[in-house]
Parts: structure tokens; sequence; C-alpha cells
């Protein structure tokens, strides 16, 4: 995929450009908010950028892909781009948004490393950028063309036809379409983006795991978030979103859906990580699955742990299904050995399990290690993270 001549320039310059990537990428953000303040105010995530999470993502995917065109030059590292892919098309990122980040990201580069970004090294680079646009674009029309929405147009109305309080903490919320279309299709495990208005103007947009799949609404529930910038879409929604509000959501997105297979499956959360595996629960239920179905859930307590009884009921109702449960600090009597943290290698756990992960990102570590201990194939291990993926960085 890389030229030769860019890949030994690469291969040379990347410990130099990683081990700079953490000044590049603030620096980036600011040139590119200094140009374009509407994308601060409307598209990028405000709590994300203040506290330097969508830097580290930005640095994290960059390194990978740098690193996987090096290693493996003949494969494209589809599974990482298909979850940028998603989460761009959740956003209404369009093709011509690719140029200005290139403007951006490279004068910031010659920035930092000055003279070392000779027009030969900047022309290796150049190649490394355009490869993942260019991947990233392809994708992202394709996604647009099965939603069948336009690129920048992912947005519909939708009023909120009903409002559950699922803890003191988490609020489901049921919209409808206005605009007299049908409702979007939604794979079991995909998320929406939400479009707020603020109270400074500012229109901000959150994404929420869908938690169930009724027949004609979309469902997804949203978590209390503290501090602010952080919280302030989900403040906003929990206090100014009742019943007949209209919200702007987007098409379904989320590369990390439930497969139509037969095999055993196992789904594991932490937290309000449990929404996208209620919708699982919910789609194996109402289909009459007959799949060996293991859910594992970890909470700080009973009262903290939305979908406590859906995640019972649901069980019930499958016929080879069983649920496990920790609670850190529990507020009535509750097994020792279902005290504190999640822990999987406890469980028994078929050959042939597929595995689906959601929560904190210790909790994803953790549940992941256990899991490859216990026989499961890392490419059967699949994992959601709310929020920008720190992993990817992590893992490059």
């Amino acid at each position: 995929m890389l030229s030769p001549k860019s890949t030994e320039i690469v291969r040379a310059t990347l410990p130099a450009v990683g081990g700079a990537i953490g000044e590049i990428t603030p620096l980036f953000y600011d040139k590119l908010f200094a140009a374009h303040p509407e994308l601060l105010r409307d598209l990028f995530n405000r709590g994300n950028q203040a506290n330097g999470t969508q830097q580290q993502a930005l640095a994290g995917s960059i390194a990978a892909f740098a690193t996987a065109l090096l290693e493996h030059p003949e494969t494209r590292p589809d599974a990482m781009l298909s979850r940028i892919a998603h989460k761009h098309v959740s956003l209404g990122i369009a093709p011509e948004q690719y140029h200005v980040v290139h403007l951006h990201l490279f004068a910031a580069i010659a920035e930092v490393l000055g003279e070392a970004v000779t027009e030969e090294v900047a022309a290796a680079w150049d190649e490394v950028y355009w490869l993942m646009a260019n991947a990233l674009i392809a994708l992202e029309a394709g996604l647009y063309e099965q939603s069948g929405t336009a690129a920048g147009e992912a947005f519909r109305p939708y009023r909120v036809t009903g409002r559950i309080e699922e803890t003191a903490e988490v609020t489901t919320f049921l919209v409808q379409p206005l605009d007299g279309r049908p409702l979007p299709a939604a794979r079991p495990g995909q998320y929406v983006s939400v479009r707020t208005e603020l109270a400074d103007g500012a229109r901000q947009i959150r994404q929420y795991s869908l938690s169930g799949h009724p027949d004609d609404a979309l469902q997804f529930s949203v978590k209390r978030v503290s501090g602010d910038p952080d919280g302030e879409v989900s403040h906003h929604l929990h206090d100014h979103a009742p019943v007949g509000a209209t919200l702007l959501i987007g098409t379904p997105c989320g590369d990390v859906a439930l497969d139509d297979g037969t095999s055993p499956v196992l789904l594991a959360s932490a937290g309000i990580g449990c929404t996208p595996m209620t919708g699982m629960l919910s789609h194996l239920a109402a289909t009459g699955s007959r799949r060996r179905v293991i859910a594992v859930h970890a909470d700080r307590s009973e009262s903290t742990h939305a979908f406590r009884s859906d995640l019972l009921q649901l069980t019930e109702k499958l016929p080879d299904a069983v649920a496990h449960i920790w609670y850190e600090q529990p507020e009535g009597e509750w097994p020792a050995d279902r005290t504190g943290y999640a822990d999987l290698s406890r469980i028994d756990v078929p050959a042939g399990t597929t595995a689906y992960l959601c929560g904190p990102l210790p909790f994803l570590r953790s549940a992941r290690a256990q899991l490859l201990a216990a026989g499961v194939a890392a490419a059967d291990i699949h994992y959601e993270v709310f929020g920008p993926d720190l992993w990817l960085g992590a893992e490059a």
C-alpha cells in the first residue's frame, strides 16, 4: 500500500513523529479551532477536548495506522478503520473535511519538528495520511449509502415519546421520527448520535447506545455525567428533554454489533456499559434465540445498576442463558464471591464463544485478559468504548 520510498522514510521517522505526537496533536487542534471555531462549538466533543482524550485518540490512530502499514504492508487495518468510519458517519463527517484536517495537521507537524520535516519526509507522511483518509472516505460512503443518508446530513428530527427513569443517574428515551420516514435500520449493540443546542448556542453531539429495539421507536439510555463540560449534554437531556421535546438524532452506527451466528455468546459490561448489552439481550429474547448466552455485569450497587430487572427477566426468557452479577458495595445480603470487581475466570466459558465487552477501559482490559486466558480467540472478543478509543493508542 505504501510506496517503497515512503516506507523507508516513514520507518526511519516514525520514532521521531511518534515521540512528538503529544505536542503535534494539541497544536493541530489549536490551529484547527482558531481557523474553524464552529467545529469546536458544533462538532467536536468539548469535554474530550478539555480533558485531552481526543488528542490522545488521534495520536493513537495515526501511530496505529502507520505501524500497520510498516508491519503488514499487504493488509489494510480494516478493523481499526471501520471503528473510526462508524464514528465519523454518526457525526455526519463529509469528505471535504479531510482536506481541512490535512492542512492544519501538517502545519502542526512542520512547526513541531522544524527542519527535520524535509520535502521527502513531508511527502512520505502525506502519503500515509491520504491512504488512511481515502480508505475512511470510501468506507464512510458505503455506510452513508446503506443508511440512505448523504454525507454531512446524518441528523433527523425525532419527538420524545417516552422517558423511563432507570436509576437516579440513568434515563431511557423513546423517540419517533417527525419527518414521516420509517425508522432507520439498527443492529443490536449500535449507538446513535444526539445533537443538542445548549444554553450558549453550541450544538454539541454525543453518542448513546441503543438499549432496546421497540418496533415503533428508537430507544437509547443516557447516564448523567459529572463535570462541565463533560456532562453538559447528558445534563441537558435529563433536565430539558421531556416527553414531546424534539431531538436531532443521527443514523445508528457502530461496528460492535451482535452477530447472527449460533455460537455461544458472552455479554460482559460494567456500569453504563450495560446499555448495548441490554439491546443485544432484548434482540436475542425477541427472536427466540437458542444460543448459549452468558451475561456478566459489574456495578457499584443494586441501586446504581441500570436495567437490573431487564437483565434477570431477559435471561429467564432465553432457554439457555445465565446471568452473573458483581457489586462493589452491595446494599443488602450478597454473595461474597460476587462482591468486588467482576472476575470472568470464575465463569465456565464454552469453546467457540463470541464475546462482547462494554465499560471503562480498566474493565475492558481485565475482561479481555481473562477471556484470552480462558481460551477465547482474540478475534472473537469485541469491545465498545464510550468516548475516544484510547485503547487503540495503548495497543499501538
